[in-house]
């Protein structure tokens, strides 16, 4: 099992469940939207996210990201990480139907994919040396907005074909969208997956 250093934030008990038996780390949850009005629950996750860290682990939909987008407010920003899952289309085994958007969340994803989930956000595993060299060249906005994925007409869509293609979640915003490419990727890397994926277009 893998150990990570930095505690990781789930949104209800059966996500923590799920991730207990995945890594080794500690797993703080929120009761969903009872986080919002819970202070003695944000003066514990700033202690912690100032003394070991946070990783904020939400479901894809858009329940999962109104919690998330609130901790970014509420949390000094240089001490969370954010990790995404994909969509995924399904029903967890405990539940009579699927939920509002018919999207796994974390209780119903594979370990592989939240062991990737977690890589991708940069979180610290405490069992291997070899951490992502800091330093690379990064991705901007103006990237993005060259790419048309930002800033003009169709932006949106072409946004949201590129998150299919890459796994990530339909609902991230440009913002969190050039976060999460910048953990996955190098920029040379980055531009040449997008510059292919839209390569067609005008043919």
């Amino acid at each position: 099992m893998k150990k990570i250093k930095e505690v990781i934030v789930v949104e209800g008990r059966y996500d923590k469940n799920t991730l207990s038996q995945v890594v080794d780390a500690t797993v703080v949850t929120l009761g969903g939207f009872a986080v919002f009005n819970d202070r003695e629950k944000l003066a514990f996750l700033r202690r912690l996210a100032l003394e070991r860290g946070l990783i904020v682990l939400t479901d894809s939909d858009g329940a999962g990201f109104v919690i998330r987008n609130y901790l970014k407010g509420a949390l000094p920003r240089d001490r969370v990480k954010q990790a995404y899952i994909p969509d995924i289309h399904g029903k967890e085994r405990r539940k009579r139907a699927p939920g509002k958007e018919g999207k796994l969340g974390v209780e119903g994803m594979r370990p592989q994919v939240l062991l990737e989930s977690l890589r991708r956000a940069g979180a610290t595993f405490l069992d291997e040396a070899d951490q992502p060299a800091a330093g690379k060249e990064p991705i901007t906005k103006a990237d993005l907005f060259a790419l048309g994925l930002t800033g003009g007409t169709g932006s949106a869509a072409r946004r949201q074909v590129l998150l299919r293609h890459l796994d990530l979640p339909e609902h991230l915003t440009p913002n969190a969208l050039l976060e999460a490419l910048n953990l996955l990727y190098t920029r040379e890397t980055f531009m040449q997956t997008a510059q292919t994926l839209f390569s067609g277009e005008n043919a």
